[in-house]
Formats: structure tokens, sequence, C-alpha cells
């Protein structure tokens, strides 16, 4: 398929601001791929098509307070820097964005803190926007760590950003309730919509969950720029399945249980382990998968996932799954009734 397949007209108006005021009760758009119909619910109702048994996989992953705001030495010029990964934990490398990038040259020092409490210096440009730092920090890695989350902000997405600025609520909002391994840059936002107490519904009701971990990066937002998709490569993000947990999901698909796969970064981890006979394998690496229509999933029965900016790898991701016809038809009548969009919108199940 081609990249200017997936573009539509998104109104500013619908592009959510702020969180829904309980997780649990943002607007469920349910999409059926066998009969074609579009229904809408409340993301609550989400259970009612699944039974004891099911499974659902989610992306435990945690966002990390990686946007810094620091001073370039000498001029003292704001700069802004997204930490992207770390690249050595025993000299404090690390792979970053600079905003402005012409202000930066190799050897220039930053400063970060109100009493410069961080400082660090740059050492290689890897890209027209990307640069590797070195921090300079005496203390132990713990030390480090926890001073890079004091200075540290939550990375909202930039349009949001711009849009109303940080507000308090996104340090727990940005981040879904069931995230414990630190490593995100972007949160993995389908998850957004599950609440403790949805989670205990689904115990009680004997669904049960799996996790992978898939540190997802900038790459999600990277425009993709050539009208080819064959010819576009993902950002490679780190990833986890371990024994326990591909174990669930093998006996999910071993007893004919539905598979629900929780947001496109969960879908991208998921597939990138399956192996033949539907089932998956214990993966421990990276992965720079991109999924797009035609595809044949391997897992998933069932996805849940927010609705995503036009030419975008998730709406890609999307349509692979729910079939490109009925997902577009889909994004025009969320618009038609008045849906939100990107990171704190509502959600679609597609069955």
């Amino acid at each position: 398929m081609k990249l200017s397949q997936f573009k539509y007209n998104l109104p500013k108006e619908l592009i959510a601001e702020v969180p829904a005021k309980q997780r649990d009760e943002s607007r469920l758009m349910l999409v059926n791929r066998k009969t074609g119909e579009i229904d809408d619910l409340v993301f609550k109702d989400v259970l009612n098509y699944f039974d004891e048994g099911d499974l659902f996989v989610f992306n435990d992953t945690k966002v990390f307070p990686a946007r810094l705001y620091g001073t370039k030495e000498k001029t003292k010029a704001r700069i802004e820097v997204f930490l992207l990964r770390e690249i050595n934990e025993n000299t404090r490398l690390w792979d970053i964005l600079v905003d402005p990038a012409r202000k930066i040259r190799i050897g220039n020092k930053l400063y970060f803190g109100e009493n410069d409490e961080l400082v660090a210096e740059v050492i290689d440009n890897t890209t027209s926007r990307g640069r590797t730092l070195r921090f300079l920090y005496d203390g132990t890695n713990e030390e480090f760590h926890a001073l890079l989350k004091k200075l540290g902000h939550t990375p909202l997405p930039d349009d949001l950003l711009r849009m109303r600025g940080l507000m308090p609520e996104d340090e727990y909002r940005y981040q879904t309730i069931y995230a414990r391994n630190e490593g995100a840059v972007a949160a993995p936002t389908a998850g957004f919509h599950f609440s403790r107490e949805l989670l205990k519904r689904m115990e009680i009701k004997g669904i049960d969950s799996a996790f992978v971990t898939l540190h997802s990066g900038l790459g999600n937002f990277r425009a993709i720029e050539v009208e080819d998709l064959t010819k576009h490569k993902m950002d490679s993000e780190q990833m986890l399945l371990d024994g326990k947990n591909a174990g669930l999901i093998n006996n999910a698909k071993a007893n004919h249980k539905k598979v629900c796969i929780v947001g496109t970064t969960t879908m991208k981890a998921v597939e990138t382990a399956a192996i033949i006979d539907n089932r998956v394998k214990t993966y421990d690496g990276w992965t720079s998968k991109f999924i797009f229509p035609p595809y044949d999933f391997a897992i998933a029965d069932a996805m849940i996932t927010n609705f995503h900016a036009p030419l975008s790898s998730m709406l890609m991701m999307a349509a692979a799954f729910g079939g490109y016809d009925l997902i577009m038809k889909a994004y025009r009548v969320a618009i038609e009734r008045k849906y939100k969009f990107l990171t704190y919108g509502d959600a679609m199940l597609i069955i």
C-alpha cells in the first residue's frame, strides 16, 4: 500500500487536550471485522466481548521523565534535550535529540538544574537533530538516575505540549496503571483506558493477563517520508517477552481462547516474537517491525487501539488488523460522531 492512502482530515477540535475524568469512561468504538458493524460504547463495556479463559496482553513499559531543559555554556541559550536511550551506564553516554539543533556543536557543554546540578558534554553528531551526550557526574549510578528523574519532565508528545503545555496530572495520567519496567519515551496510550476497577473485574470474570515490555520510542511519531511503504525503516525499540508470559499466550492459543492485544506497541512485540503454529517464543532484544496492510497476524483475535494521526504507522497497523476499508470507514464515522483522537483520546476495539 501507499502512504497517501492513509491520509485523512483530522479536525483540530477533535484532538483530545485532556484525558477522560475516569480512565475507563472514555468512549469506545466497536468495529466488527466479520459483520462490518460499527457501534458506540463506553470503555468499561469492553469486557462484555470476552469470556473466562480469554487473555489480554499489555505492554508494561514505564515512561521516564525524558525531557530536560538546560542552558548552553557562555551564551546561556535555552536548550531542550530529549533523552532517547542510555548507551553506556558506566560512562553515562546517552543518545538524545536536541532543540534548537543548529546551536549545538561537538564539545559544547550543557547545564541543567537551577544551580547547574548536572553538566553534559556533546561528543557526537549522529543525525541532523540527534546527538550523543556524556553526562559529567561523579556520584553513583543510582544517584545519577535519581538526579535525571528530579530534573526531567514528562515527555508529552510535541503536539499536545504546543496545545496546552504540561499539567500536574500528566505525571500519572501519561502512564498506564500497570507500568513497571522503565525505559519508554512514549507511552502505550491504548492502556490508559484500563482502571484498577476494570482490571479487578477482569480478574473476577476469569479473564487472564499477560505482559510484554516494549520501550516505545519517538520513532512511532517520526514522519514516514516514502510513498512506497516497503521502503520505510522503523527505528529499533528494545523489547522483552519472558517465558512465563510467552507460556500464557501459547496456552490461550492452544485452548482456542481469544487473545486481545492492547495497543500497537504490544502488537509489534507479540508479532516480533511469533513463530510457526500461532505461537510465540521468548524474546530479549530489539525490534524494528513495521506492520501495514496486507499482513497476516499470528496471535491476535482482537485489538484495542486509540485513534491515530493521519499517515502514522499506528494507523497503518490498525488498518492491517481491521482491514483497510473498514478502518478508514471507522475513522470517518469517528469524526462524524465527534470521537476524541490521539494521546488522550478515545479507544477502538476491533473484533
